[in-house]
C-alpha cells in the first residue's frame, strides 16, 4: 500500500481537536481519513447539514409556522382546564362545562392534523437534504487520487456511505421532528407558567439548571463512546471485506480458526461499546426521570401552599401540574432521543472528515490543450515518493518519440509500475516533470489526460452487466461493429463468439465467472475501444495468459500498436524482444537503455535477466517433456 500524507481541509476549521482511537485490528497503513482526528463542534456538523437543507427553505418555512401553531394549540388545554375549574366546576354550573369541552375536543383535532403535517414535511425535507449528502459524498470519493484508494478500506468508505448516512437518516427524518417541536412547545410552555403565575413557574423549573448540567455531561461521553462504535463498525465491515475477499486464500491454508479468533475479537468490542452506549444513555434518562418526579413533587407541594395562602387558586395549580408534566415531557422525549442523536452527530463527524479529505491530484486552474497530438513523452529529473524519504523513482530521465514502442522490464520494484502511474497521472512527481508533446501533464485536464493516456492494467475488473457492456463501459453510442473489431485486435473475439450469448453474455461484479487472462483480454479489448489514438501503456497485461494467447495478442498488437506511442511493462522478457526500445529499471533508476539485441551485447542487467529467465523456461519445458515420456 501506499500511504497517504496528511492534507489540510479547505473546509472551515472546527472548534477543537481529539486523539485518535486505539485500533482493535493488526497495525496497518492508515488513509488520511483515518489520520484525521479532527473532532467537530455540533454548530459546524448542522451547517454543514444545512447546506442540504437550504434548497427546501419553503418546506421548512411551512414546517415551522405549523410548529408555532402546534405549540399554540399545546397550550391551550391547560389552560381551559383552569378555566373551566375556576369558573362552571366552582360556581356549580354544569352547563357552562359545554363550551369549554367543545373547544378542547376541536383543539386536540387540530393539533392532530397539525402534528400529521409538519412530521411528514420535515421528514420529507430530511429524505431530499440526504439524497444531495450521500451525492455528494460519492462524487466527492470519485475526485480522489489512488493514494486514497490504496490506504482507504473498502469497509470505510462504505461504512460512510451505508451506516453513516444511516444514523444521520434517523436524525433528520426522526430526531430533528421530534427535537423541533419539542423546543418550541418547551419555550411556549415556560412563557405561558410566567405569565400565569411566576412563582410557581419557578418551582416548576427548579429542577432544570441540574437537567441542563447532566444534559452536557453525558452529551460528551455519549459522543465519545458513539465515535468510537463507528469506528469499530468500520474496522467490522473492512474485516468482514477482506476475509469475504481472501476466503479463497483462508481456506487453501487453513486459517478458518484464526479468522474465527479474529472475529470473535471485533465482535465482542463491537458489543461492549454498543453496551457503553446503552449503560450511559440509561443512567442519563433515570437521572431525568428522577429529576422529573422532584419537579412535579415541587409544584404540587408550593402551589398548594399558594392555594392554601391566596396567591394560587385551585384551577392554577391543576393547570400548573400539567403545564410542568408537558414541559418534562419534551425533555423526557428529547433523552430518549439523546442516544440517538449523539450518534447521527458522531457519523456526522466522520462523514465531514471524509469531505475535508482533499486530493493531491488537483485541476490546473486553466488547463492546456495539445493542438495536434502526436504523442512524444518525456520525463525530466523525475523523482517519487510514497513515504518521505523512501524514493520509488530517482531522478529518471526519458525521452520517448512519439508511435516509438517501449518496453520497460526489471525486477519486481524497480519502479516499472509506478513509471506508468506518473504517465497516467495517479500520481504527482515530487520533483521534475512529465510531458506529452512538450505539455506538462499537470497543465492539462484530466478529462483530456485520459484521452491521451489509456493504462491497462495488470488486475482489471469487469463490472456487474454483460460482455457488451463492460466493453462499452456503458456507452449506448458506441456500435456492436466497434466492439467485435476491437475485441478481433485484442484476440478476445475468440472465447467471446464460444460464450453461449458472445457479447450479450452476463457477467458477475468483478467478472468472476471468467478466467484472469479472459478478463484481460477483455480489459485490452476496452483500452482500444474508448482511447483507439492514445498512447498504450500495457501494465503486465499478458502475465496471466497462455503462450499461445500470449503470441496471438502480439500478433494482433502489431497492427495496433503501429505507429503508436506505447509503453509495454512486462515480466516476460519474450514479449519484448520486437519494442523499438527497452528500458531497464533497478531501484528507481533507469540503468540500460537500447535494443534488444544490443542490450544482450551489452552484457548487463537485461541479459542476466534473459538468461535467467530463458534457463527457468528450459528447466520448465524439459520437465514437461519428462513427464509426457513417463505417460
Amino acid at each position: 500500500m501506499n500511504p497517504q500524507d496528511k492534507q489540510n481541509g479547505k473546509t472551515p476549521d472546527p472548534n477543537n481537536t481529539g486523539a485518535p482511537a486505539k485500533s482493535p485490528l493488526p497495525a496497518k497503513l492508515q488513509s488520511e481519513a483515518d489520520l484525521n482526528t479532527e473532532q467537530f463542534s455540533d454548530r459546524y456538523l448542522f451547517a454543514m447539514l444545512a447546506q442540504f437543507i437550504r434548497p427546501y427553505w419553503r418546506e421548512l418555512a411551512l414546517v415551522f409556522a405549523m410548529l408555532i401553531g402546534v405549540t399554540g394549540l399545546s397550550l391551550l388545554p391547560p389552560y381551559l382546564v383552569q378555566r373551566a375549574v375556576d369558573g362552571p366546576i366552582t360556581n356549580g354550573d354544569m352547563g357552562g362545562l359545554w363550551p369549554y369541552g367543545m373547544v378542547y375536543f376541536v383543539s386536540i383535532l387540530m393539533l392532530f392534523g397539525l402534528r400529521f403535517g409538519h412530521t411528514y414535511l420535515l421528514q420529507n425535507v430530511g429524505q431530499k437534504a440526504l439524497v444531495n449528502l450521500r451525492q455528494a459524498l460519492f462524487e466527492h470519493i470519485l475526485k480522489q487520487d489512488m493514494r486514497f484508494f490504496n490506504t482507504t478500506s473498502v469497509g470505510q468508505i462504505v461504512s460512510r456511505l451505508s451506516n453513516d448516512i444511516e444514523a444521520l437518516t434517523e436524525l433528520l427524518s426522526t430526531s430533528i421532528v421530534i427535537v423541533a417541536s419539542n423546543m418550541v412547545t418547551v419555550i411556549g410552555i415556560v412563557g405561558v407558567m410566567f405569565v400565569i403565575n411566576w412563582r410557581l413557574a419557578l418551582l416548576g423549573l427548579a429542577v432544570m439548571p441540574i437537567m441542563s448540567v447532566a444534559t452536557i455531561y453525558f452529551r460528551r461521553k455519549i459522543r465519545d463512546q458513539s465515535n468510537r462504535f463507528h469506528k469499530v463498525v468500520a474496522e467490522y465491515l473492512t474485516f468482514i471485506n477482506e476475509q469475504l475477499n481472501g476466503m479463497l486464500v483462508v481456506q487453501l491454508f487453513g486459517r478458518q480458526d484464526v479468522s474465527r479468533t479474529e472475529f470473535d475479537t471485533i465482535n465482542r468490542q463491537y458489543r461492549d461499546v454498543h453496551m457503553n452506549i446503552r449503560d450511559q444513555y440509561t443512567v442519563y434518562s433515570s437521572i431525568l426521570q428522577m429529576l422529573t418526579t422532584i419537579g412535579l413533587a415541587l409544584v404540587l407541594y408550593g402551589g398548594g401552599q399558594g392555594v392554601l395562602a391566596g396567591w394560587a387558586t385551585l384551577g392554577m395549580l391543576i393547570s400548573f401540574i400539567q403545564y410542568s408534566r408537558r414541559s418534562f415531557d419534551p425533555i423526557l422525549a428529547l433523552s430518549e432521543q439523546f442516544a440517538q442523536i449523539q450518534q447521527a452527530l458522531s457519523a456526522g463527524e466522520r462523514i465531514a472528515r471524509m469531505l475535508r479529505v482533499e486530493s493531491k491530484i488537483l485541476p490546473p486552474e486553466s488547463p492546456a490543450t495539445i493542438e495536434h497530438f502526436r504523442g512524444a513523452i518525456r520525463l525530466d529529473h523525475v523523482k517519487l515518493s510514497y513515504e518521505p524519504g523512501m524514493l520509488v523513482l530517482r531522478d529518471v530521465s526519458i525521452d520517448i518519440m512519439a508511435g516509438q514502442r517501449v518496453a520497460i522490464v526489471g525486477a519486481t520494484g524497480a519502479g516499472k509500475t509506478s513509471l506508468a502511474g506518473l504517465l497516467a497521472r495517479f500520481y504527482d512527481v515530487n520533483e521534475g516533470r512529465v510531458l506529452i508533446d512538450g505539455v506538462d501533464i499537470r497543465q492539462l485536464s484530466i478529462a483530456d489526460l485520459r484521452r491521451y493516456v489509456t493504462v491497462v492494467p495488470q488486475s482489471p475488473y469487469c463490472f456487474n452487466g454483460t460482455i457488451a457492456d463492460n466493453l462499452r463501459l456503458f456507452d449506448e453510442t458506441i456500435t456492436l461493429e466497434q466492439m467485435v473489431t476491437s475485441a478481433r485486435a485484442a484476440c478476445a473475439a475468440r472465447f467471446i463468439e464460444r460464450l453461449p450469448q458472445g457479447y450479450d453474455y452476463p457477467l458477475l461484479p468483478g467478472g468472476s465467472n471468467l478466467s484472469q487472462g479472459q478478463r484481460q483480454l477483455l480489459a485490452l479489448a476496452r483500452a482500444l475501444i474508448h482511447s483507439p489514438n492514445s498512447i498504450l501503456v500495457l501494465d503486465e497485461a499478458t502475465s496471466n495468459v497462455d503462450t499461445e494467447t500470449e503470441e496471438m495478442i502480439q500478433e494482433g498488437l502489431q497492427e495496433v500498436l503501429r505507429n503508436r506511442t506505447s509503453l509495454i511493462i512486462a515480466h516476460r522478457l519474450s514479449t519484448v524482444r520486437e519494442a523499438d526500445r527497452i528500458l531497464v529499471m533497478q531501484r528507481g533508476k533507469v540503468v540500460e537503455d537500447g535494443m534488444h539485441d544490443d542490450l544482450l551485447k551489452l552484457d548487463g542487467v537485461y541479459a542476466q535477466l534473459y538468461r535467467r529467465q530463458f534457463a527457468q523456461m528450459g528447466m520448465a519445458e524439459a520437465e514437461s517433456k519428462g513427464e509426457r515420456l513417463e505417460m
